[in-house]
């Protein structure tokens, strides 16, 4: 029995060390990002900007994998089964993390298949409009819309239950467009074959500022930097229609903390990088606080983002595109 019991102290204090020498050594190789999110659009230059630069305090490069389809679950599956040695990041969305669950049947459970590194950026949603709208500000929209039927296009997930949101709050009588993605809907609403989106502002800005659509409000309780002549909806007249996306990165769960450790203080170097802040406000993405770039802090962000938006989502009856 006593043999028995040093065996198992010695099998234990050889496995601590082993998992101390692989944090120690931690990154020996590349490492993947996945991105739910097809090249090009705006969570893929996130992706990029702020992987490069991890990429030079790690050590090793970051190597950016687009991973589409189903609402970003399948992205998601992928990072949930991966060994959790560090080397695979899933790159989460306030799409994919907390409207996603909702819709779909996951194979992978969000809370207990992954460990939090950090919360990035967040940006809000901009209200746009075909530019032959007779409505000059957002008062003046929403009495159109309470006597008008109303087509607002939708990329799914963020902006469907924004649409949501502004439908229960002025009564109007909304029907959703679906597309593959906010490109698409943004050159159908230059068209005049949809009325309304809810659009990132990096989107949105170049076409009001042409005077190609019209701009009402952006969907947050302060101003956007890249949209400071924008008023927000408490200002406009909606008040309380917040919704503001995020990016987050995540790892497998059982993840060494060392590993965790050395992938946070890489991310928290990009974020202090001034060329990287710069092309992330380029892009209209606004870095969270230092203080909130902690795993933790995201652990704590996510759950109260859940409580509050799974009962609403689930309320609003939205269903998978």
């Amino acid at each position: 029995m006593h043999r028995l019991v040093l065996a198992m102290i010695a099998v234990a204090a050889t496995s601590g060390f082993a998992g101390s020498a692989e944090a120690q050594s931690f990154p020996s190789r590349p490492v993947t990002m996945i991105v739910p999110f097809a090249a090009g659009g705006p969570t893929d230059v996130i992706a990029r900007v702020i992987g490069e630069r991890m990429g030079q305090s790690l050590g090793q490069p970051v190597v950016i994998e687009n991973v589409t389809g189903a609402g970003g679950t399948i992205a998601a599956g992928r990072v949930a089964r991966a060994a959790p040695d560090g080397y695979t990041l899933d790159l989460a969305t306030w799409s994919t993390h907390v409207v996603t669950p909702v819709l779909y049947q996951l194979q992978y459970d969000v809370f207990r298949d992954f460990e939090p590194v950090i919360w990035l950026t967040q940006t809000p949603l901009l209200l746009v409009s075909r530019k032959d709208i007779p409505a000059n500000d957002l008062k003046e929209l929403v009495g159109w819309l309470k006597s008008n039927p109303v087509l607002l296009g939708s990329a799914g997930g963020t902006d469907q239950v924004a649409g949501y949101l502004l439908q229960q709050q002025t009564g109007a009588n909304i029907q959703i467009v679906p597309y593959r993605g906010l490109a698409p809907a943004m050159q159908d609403l230059l068209a005049g074959r949809i009325d309304l989106l809810f659009d990132q502002p990096s989107d949105a800005m170049p076409q009001i500022r042409s005077g190609t659509i019209k701009g009402y409000a952006v969907t947050a309780s302060s101003r956007a930097a890249i949209a400071a002549d924008i008023p927000t909806v408490d200002e406009a007249g909606l008040p309380g229609l917040h919704i503001s996306p995020w990016h987050s990165l995540w790892v497998p769960k059982a993840t060494l903390p060392a590993v965790i450790a050395k992938l946070n203080a890489a991310a928290i170097d990009a974020l202090a990088d001034p060329a990287v802040r710069k092309r992330l406000g380029d892009v209209g993405q606004e870095i969270v606080p230092r203080q909130q770039q902690t795993p933790q802090a995201l652990a704590a962000y996510y759950k109260s983002e859940t409580d509050k938006w799974w009962p609403i989502i689930k309320a609003a009856g939205i269903k998978a595109e």
